[in-house]
């Protein structure tokens, strides 16, 4: 019997590296190569993955192999297995002659260094290839980072404006200023939003229903509903979603893109962080549509610019944070916070309507926007004092685009601030009482809790949490000039009323206040 023929370059395809135009494919020769994908238990239950979440990276994975396949392309796909990739990967090593593994750069570290142990245990040569999704390799952002003693996003998104040439005019940024952050910052006010154009949702094809089965059958038990389940699984309806935005949608993103509004999940934003994440869409072409629209006189700058600064900059800011402080960044704890996660964030019953709301919607659609997931569900973890890595594991189960790279630094450091001490992602903890939410949004309307008071029954919590927690990191915050003020107001809360505030602050702690259904 005739051996197999050995295979020259086994190329791994992960779940979120479904671009054709990856690093990996370079040299692919379809006589001598064999592409390689896989659907791991261990991806879904490593954290307790949502079943939206699941859903969407396996309907987009075997949507990607079916691709490959009628391409000719050859493609060994590994489904249902009961390990982890690098368990796969062995038993495909095992069966086959592999002269060598090929791979685009994981984008989690825990995968790269599985993988990497693998194949060195079957004794295969194994390449790691630069990324080049992405608008800036590690090394340039290694580059940028050496000798700072403070890494600042904002400084990072001029240097990456100047190198691509985004929204430039000659070597001024135009509009002559970098940053329309302060234009963006508006409220729906009492009247709401109106009438929002609705995004693009895609009816879920014959695929995607045998993924739908296949979730429920094997994941049933995981958090999460399918029964809305509308995402972009290909390319083509990626490209679709982003021009649906920048067509309806991007003229009034910058305005309104930190306001909330009850029932109302969508509002302006794009909805493509999945698409991006996943590969699916390149963010160069992101960039260059939201720029084409400004050009074209279709958008204000000021929406535009705060569109591409969330991609140009803060998506690539935070993968460079993630790629130099890992593995050490998963356990930061700067503020020594280890209260567990309340239960609700699991099930979304509980009477403070802002977080029954933001959670409920992340339950049905995987999906929150940036001031939900900051100024919503992170403040009041940070506020509660919840053990960071407790919150990024419940954002890495429970959003349909977080991947690690990307998750990771924004939760455990611009959300927990758990990195205070080195400081990369923000400067300041980002706190504030019932009154922002109040401000931004109409979840205060009607609630049982007033955002105004601070003690007694009515109290809304985040507004007694707020004060806690200036009390309890009072020596560390008052060393903080951008948080002198609030030291400043704390200390003029006699002492009694703060008293009141602990008192409080440990009883909803203890699961006596907003804990109840």
């Amino acid at each position: 019997m005739k051996a197999a023929a050995p295979v020259r370059h086994l190329v791994v395809v992960l779940g979120d590296q479904l671009n054709r135009d990856a690093s990996a494919w370079d040299g692919f020769d379809a006589t001598r190569d064999l592409a390689w994908m896989a659907e791991v238990r261990e991806e879904a239950t490593h954290v307790r993955s949502s079943q939206v979440r699941i859903a969407l990276f396996l309907s987009a994975m075997r949507h990607f192999a079916e691709g490959l396949r009628a391409d000719g392309i050859p493609l060994e796909y590994r489904q249902g297995h009961p390990g982890g990739l690098a368990d796969a990967l062995r038993a495909t090593l095992a069966a086959h002659r592999v002269e060598r593994v090929v791979l685009t750069e994981p984008g989690e570290w825990r995968v790269r260094e599985a993988l990497a142990q693998a194949a060195a245990e079957a004794g295969v040569v194994l390449e790691i290839r630069e990324d080049r999704h992405f608008l800036c390799s590690r090394a340039e952002f290694e580059r940028h980072a050496q000798g700072r003693k403070q890494l600042r996003m904002e400084y990072y998104y001029r240097e990456m404006r100047q190198r691509h040439r985004v929204l430039m005019d000659g070597d001024e940024p135009v509009g002559g200023q970098w940053n329309f952050d302060a234009d963006n910052r508006e409220s729906f006010g009492r009247e709401g939003p109106g009438l929002v154009p609705a995004p693009l949702r895609f009816e879920p094809d014959a695929l995607t229903r045998e993924v739908i089965a296949d979730v429920r059958a094997r994941h049933g038990d995981h958090p999460g509903r399918l029964e809305a389940f509308a995402w972009p699984v290909t390319r083509e309806q990626a490209l679709q979603a982003l021009q649906d935005f920048v067509t309806h949608r991007l003229r009034d993103f910058g305005r309104w893109q930190d306001a909330m509004w009850g029932g109302q999940p969508w509002l302006y934003h794009a909805l493509i962080s999945s698409s991006l994440n996943l590969k699916l869409l390149d963010p160069r072409e992101v960039v260059a549509a939201a720029e084409a629209a400004y050009r074209a006189g279709h958008v204000p700058l000021a929406s535009a610019e705060g569109f591409i600064r969330q991609v140009l900059g803060w998506r690539e800011y935070v993968r460079g944070i993630y790629w130099l402080r890992m593995p050490g960044y998963l356990e930061l704890n700067a503020l020594q916070a280890h209260e567990p996660l309340p239960a609700f964030y699991w099930s979304g019953r509980t009477p403070m309507r802002c977080l029954a709301d933001a959670i409920g919607q992340t339950l049905e659609h995987g999906y929150a926007h940036h001031i939900q997931r900051l100024m919503v569900t992170g403040l009041y973890a940070l506020l509660l004092g919840v053990e960071p890595r407790q919150v990024h594991e419940w954002y890495l189960s429970v959003y349909v685009d977080a991947v690690e790279w990307v998750e990771l630094p924004n939760t455990v450091g611009m959300s927990q601030h758990a990195d205070a001490d080195a400081g990369p992602m923000a400067s300041k903890p980002y706190v504030a009482t019932g009154q922002y939410i109040s401000r931004m949004s109409d979840h205060c309307r009607g609630c049982r809790f007033d955002p105004a008071k601070r003690t007694g029954e009515r109290a809304c919590p985040f507004t007694t949490l707020y004060w806690d927690f200036l009390a309890r990191h009072e020596k560390r915050l008052a060393g903080n000039p951008r948080m002198a003020l609030q030291v400043k107001n704390l200390r003029r809360i006699e002492p009694g009323e703060l008293q009141a505030i602990r008192e409080r602050a440990a009883a909803i702690r203890a699961g006596q206040v907003g804990n109840e259904g």
